[in-house]
């Protein structure tokens, strides 16, 4: 047989555990596929699918002074490539010093039921009702005088976790985005919609093009207005770019050390503090209805807030805020060592809810007398870690709401907020729905369900020239 006959992910998992001569080996296996279409100027541009497998290989090498770790990553198909990344990551591990989150690996998890079952693909199929609808939608932009830009993208990946001490899970994560922005002719107006999809059964590429269409309609009259504060509704795409933020950066580790608005003055953490307004509630669950993500910690690397330690530890739903009350942080086994508090690893989703929210978006505006409504934020910046407050601009269209109505468009701003204290802050909420964060939900995270925020005072620092 060939050394370089490509092999189904579970053997390569074990070729790595075997081949290892470090104390302990830890193999992570991920097969993705992804299928995407383009189209620029009502027309499909290009289309594409991609699959690739990479192995990710920790080593783990005990001495008098604790345990070393070394990771390596890279593409691999056969024994041999993998060889070479275990050889790797073992003399990796031989030569780091001692890791400071150093714990025994997970163990006496019972195998996946799923083990050995193949990963799961996507192909251009998943569009096959998209693309027609897609085309009409071209049409009717056309002849309406809208230019339509987009890009979807659906990924398939399976992932497989093996270790020495017996682990063997699998997960499939289906990951899919859609967004579309449309201008005028002239180029002067510009609006744009996106959201997040597991399979695209629920995309409708001509409510799409409406959206966008009623968009830009409000988009035709324009004002200018100066930086300020105002009335601001920032929909669930809004939010869920701001909350990212809130979660990335609710590290313990950082926050023990005094590093974040997590922190409390004097040591320690503000695990038990009220932060917000009561009645908000930022949780994540692996097993929330259209969000599913992995259920078991997944780490190629340790850092503050991961540990390769942890990998495969189980996930369930995790409390961030429950009714106002910080009430966990991101936590390895080793940080929760030293605060105090429980273990509880990032999750691959957030959701935000607001006890009582039941009103829509509309709702909101309804109930404006004067303000502004946002489509989405981009370019977000962490200004001061403390106060966690963040910069950024707004993108696609700012919306003039006067007497429960939309008016216009005005320009854009460039915004300095923080999410901790917006969440204290807000007057009004719609009911939660799954949402997408423009800034974040490309390529790193977009799982998300959040409501739309009524906030009275939004610090609009200055203008902005972007369209």
């Amino acid at each position: 047989m060939s050394t370089h006959q490509t092999l189904v992910p579970q053997s390569l998992v074990e070729h790595a555990v075997a081949t290892s001569i470090a104390d302990d080996c830890i193999a992570i296996v991920t097969d993705k596929t992804s299928a995407n279409l383009r189209w620029a100027n009502n027309t499909l541009t290009t289309n594409g699918v991609m699959h690739g497998v990479s192995v990710t290989i920790i080593s783990f090498v005990r001495h008098d002074g604790g345990v070393s770790t070394g990771s390596v990553t890279g593409s691999a198909s056969d024994q041999a490539q993998v060889t070479a990344l275990v050889q790797a990551a073992d003399a990796a591990a031989r030569a780091s010093t001692p890791a400071e989150d150093a714990a025994p690996l997970v163990a006496d998890a019972p195998t996946a039921s799923d083990w050995d079952d193949a990963p799961v693909p996507t192909d251009i199929g998943v569009y096959a009702d998209v693309a027609p609808a897609l085309g009409e939608a071209f049409g009717r932009a056309g002849a309406a005088g809208r230019i339509l830009y987009g890009f979807v993208n659906h990924e398939m990946t399976t992932t497989y976790l093996g270790s020495t001490s017996g682990l063997r899970l699998r997960h499939v994560q289906p990951t899919g985005h859609y967004g579309c922005t449309a201008k005028n002719t002239a180029l002067t107006n510009s609006a744009w919609v996106g959201g997040a999809t597991r399979d695209f059964t629920d995309v409708d590429a001509l409510a799409m093009d409406a959206e966008v269409a009623t968009r830009l309609a409000w988009g035709e009259r324009r004002v200018d207005l100066p930086a300020g504060r105002y009335d601001t509704i920032l929909p669930p795409s809004a939010v869920a770019d701001l909350m990212i933020d809130a979660y990335w950066y609710a590290g313990a580790r950082d926050a023990f050390d005094g590093q974040s608005i997590y922190s409390k003055p004097g040591g320690g953490t503000r695990i038990g503090e009220r932060l917000t307004a009561p009645g908000v509630h930022l949780y994540s669950d692996p097993g929330y209805p259209g969000l599913e993500c992995a259920p078991f910690a997944l780490a190629s690397s340790s850092s503050n807030d991961a540990s390769v330690f942890d990998n495969g530890l189980p996930l369930g739903r995790t409390d961030w805020l429950r009714d106002g009350e910080l009430t966990s942080l991101l936590q390895t086994r080793h940080s929760a060592a030293l605060t105090g508090h429980p273990v509880t690893p990032m999750v691959d989703n957030l959701v935000l809810e607001v006890e009582g929210a039941t009103q829509s978006l509309e709702d909101l505006v309804a109930g404006t007398e004067r303000g502004l409504l946002l489509t989405c934020l981009w370019y977000i910046r962490e200004v001061d870690p403390q106060s966690l407050l963040l910069t950024g601009l707004t993108r696609d269209g700012v919306y003039l709401v006067e007497n429960g109505e939309i008016t216009g468009a005005v320009n854009n701003f460039r915004f300095n907020e923080s999410p901790i204290d917006l969440l204290r802050r807000f007057s009004a909420a719609s009911a939660t729905h799954p949402s997408f964060s423009r800034e974040w939900g490309d390529d790193y995270f977009s799982r998300t369900a959040t409501p739309a925020l009524r906030v009275p005072d939004f610090n609009m620092s200055s203008v902005s020239q972007a369209l």
